[in-house]
């Protein structure tokens, strides 16, 4: 008798960690189950009272441009701490922040979809206000998102908001604390996630310094061990038929489509839940920057030499403890 490839689970889990399944699983169609929601209540006419001027707002809404609408019910419900508790994930601090200041956080690497980043930063799973009292912080996400009927007010009520730099100036404006977390590698990076492999792109990302240099707020570089080892990806080496046609659809939509697989709701092996590995969030020392209306480029690469150099201060004090497994160091590949 040949033995199935499929690795089950076996039916004694216990119920808590049936619950971090799930609630993993509903955020990973948390997009598309929005957007059924919204397309079926289209068909309702009855309600197309309320959906009609749903969208007419949409088109004039300028909260994702201005920090989004909060709610810390959102940010706090319990299942986030069922999330949490599925691979799980921690938050650390390295030293206290000045909640008289502003704060860009450079959250890294991107991983397949930033999972650390959304926890961290968008719920109160891992204790965010606790570490850093009176830093009010907002990720930041691509404006396009906003146009998504339902999911915009999902992900509004997490405290995203849009990343475009009006967006990041208006946050930083709101007064002492108001902050920002901007996951620095963008899309592109997605591609190269892969466990044990953390290959950033960086050298060319020179808009959050400039954001910095103008608004006069502290740069602190966050890196997150494990975040691109709870997926595995289909090869796709640089010049691959898989890797220009990511390119393409990553120019033509701003999107990226990394072929990833994990695990499935009962087996361990297949499927596009993510495997249950530890992601450690690691938040750097801030780095103070003199304020400069309009900096020059040397101005920029002075400033990001003492950023790349303060991720690798926290790369090489924690890869030991947690990048055990790791395949290389971690590189600079744009």
């Amino acid at each position: 008798m040949v033995n199935s490839p499929i690795q089950l689970a076996p039916l004694n889990v216990p119920f808590e960690r049936r619950i971090q399944t799930a609630t993993v699983a509903l955020w990973l169609v948390s997009l598309p189950l929005t957007l059924f929601i919204f397309l079926i209540s289209c068909t309702i006419i009855f309600l197309w009272p309320l959906i009609i001027p749903y969208l007419l707002f949409i088109l004039f809404d300028i909260a994702p441009e201005n920090g989004g609408r909060r709610f810390e019910f959102a940010r706090r419900a319990k299942y986030w701490r069922y999330y949490a508790d599925y691979y799980p994930i921690k938050l650390i601090k390295r030293v206290d922040l000045d909640p008289s200041k502003n704060y860009i956080f450079g959250y890294h690497p991107h991983g397949v979809i930033s999972v650390g980043g959304w926890i961290a930063f968008a719920t109160e799973s891992t204790g965010f206000s606790k570490l850093f009292p009176n830093i009010t912080c907002r990720m930041l996400t691509l404006t396009s998102n906003f146009n998504i009927p339902l999911y915009r007010d999902y992900l509004m009520a997490h405290g995203l908001a849009s990343v475009s730099r009006q967006s990041c100036m208006n946050i930083l404006k709101k007064g002492p604390g108001h902050s920002i977390m901007i996951v620095i590698g963008g899309a592109g990076e997605s591609l190269s996630a892969r466990p044990g492999v953390n290959d950033l792109i960086l050298k060319r990302r020179m808009g959050f310094l400039k954001i910095a240099i103008v608004s006069g707020a502290s740069l602190c570089p966050v890196f997150a061990f494990g975040e691109t080892d709870i997926w595995d990806q289909a090869d796709n080496p640089e010049g691959s038929a898989l890797w220009k046609f990511q390119k393409f659809v990553q120019k033509s939509i701003g999107w990226t489509m990394p072929l990833f697989h994990g695990r499935g709701l009962f087996n361990y092996n297949f499927g596009i839940l993510p495997h249950r590995r530890p992601i450690v969030t690691i938040v750097g020392k801030p780095i103070d920057v003199v304020q400069i209306d309009n900096p020059t480029e040397e101005d920029l690469l002075e400033v990001q030499k003492k950023y790349i150099a303060g991720l690798y201060e926290i790369w090489d004090q924690y890869k030991d403890v947690y990048a055990k497994n790791r395949k290389r160091e971690l590189k600079l590949i744009e």
